[in-house]
């Protein structure tokens, strides 16, 4: 059991081989951290679990550094500030950051950013008025492009990520198909108001794809890859786009897939239908788009016009077997894991 002297943390023992298992994390207990001039000492509320984690566990070196062997795993928080030594930021204080998987940590106040509670819940500037709501908000404005009667189909639909693809695809007057895992979060895309949902588990999921969008596709956010593209391809009409975010099919594939080489056989259908497909991460849109995201999505949340759905996890220590599961889809929602207690008296260690 914690104490007011000690943290936890959760480190990577080994690189995974295909799908991660548990004996590649590391439950740690360690000291509380004392924060330097400039620095706060900050208290881990809710922590993201998000699919780009398990390329950053990996030998690969794409766009970041990998996690190092025995370093603390890396991921996005929401904490309460302890201490402070730093101007513009106080003991209660709510900031979000890039805590990773830890209890406490410390940080500079420039690599954070004060959170009003009264805004928002604190749990969504982790999902859908943070990082990965403003991945599909941005991404799809920026590279989707859709027009008014056009049919947007959306991978992983159910997700943070996804909720927000199909909100903004009807602000911009599109029809909407959404592709999720299992009947519930296929009933729950119908709730949530997309025109059509379907179920990429389903045996005759390529016909309901079909059917679901009579007129072709003609934006496709792809989050998955796999299965789930080549269901799509087949109905992409000429001039689609195709905002790349994640392949989270792929992720953890070791070796090139074997089998006949489609390759040539893709870029001549790209060639002959001229697609644009584009991958992008979301701070290449932060310029232009962080504004109109915060101030569109947090008024579509105000207005109660669009719904969202967190998956939360409590216990730091469960964090290595929720990400397993992530990974699998077993989440139904914005996955986050619930490190301790909103509220706190921080006075007994100021």
């Amino acid at each position: 059991m914690l104490t007011d002297e000690h943290a936890l943390r959760v480190t990577l023992r080994s690189r995974p081989v295909a799908m991660p298992v548990l004996a590649d994390f590391a439950l740690e207990q360690t000291s509380i951290p004392q924060p330097a001039a400039g620095e706060v000492l900050v208290r881990t509320i809710y922590l993201s679990l998000d699919p780009y984690m398990r390329g950053r566990i990996s030998s690969n070196e794409l766009y970041e550094t990998p996690v190092a062997i025995g370093e603390t795993i890396l991921g996005g928080t929401v904490g309460e500030v302890l201490q402070s030594r730093a101007d513009g930021l106080a003991p209660g204080d709510f900031v979000l950051g890039m805590g990773g998987w830890q209890s406490h940590f410390v940080a500079h106040a420039a690599d954070l950013t004060r959170l009003d509670p009264s805004h928002a819940p604190l749990s969504t500037a982790l999902g859908v008025l943070g990082v990965p709501g403003f991945t599909g908000f941005a991404g799809l404005r920026e590279i989707g492009k859709p027009q008014p009667g056009e049919t947007v189909v959306v991978a992983a639909a159910s997700g943070a990520v996804g909720t927000v693809v199909g909100r903004t695809a009807r602000a911009a007057g599109a029809r909407v198909v959404g592709i999720a895992g299992g009947a519930e979060k296929v009933s729950y895309l119908n709730d949530f108001g997309f025109d059509a949902a379907v179920d990429h588990r389903s045996p005759t999921f390529a016909a309901d794809l079909a059917a679901a969008a009579p007129n072709g596709i003609d934006v496709y956010f792809e989050n998955v890859g796999g299965a789930v593209w080549e269901a799509v391809m087949p109905l992409l009409n000429p001039f689609a786009r195709i905002p790349v975010s994640g392949l989270v099919a792929h992720y953890n594939e070791d070796s090139s897939p074997s089998g006949v080489d489609r390759l040539g056989q893709f870029m001549r259908t790209l060639q002959m239908k001229r697609f644009t497909i584009r991958g992008f991460v979301q701070s290449d849109f932060v310029d232009t788009q962080w504004e109109a995201f915060q101030r569109e999505v947090a008024g579509w949340i105000a207005g109660g016009s669009f719904d969202y759905r967190e998956d939360i996890v409590t216990g730091l220590e469960n964090a290595p077997q929720a990400f397993i599961g992530l990974l699998s889809g077993r989440n139904f929602g914005k996955l986050l894991v619930r490190v301790a207690a909103e509220e706190t008296d921080v006075r007994h260690i100021v």
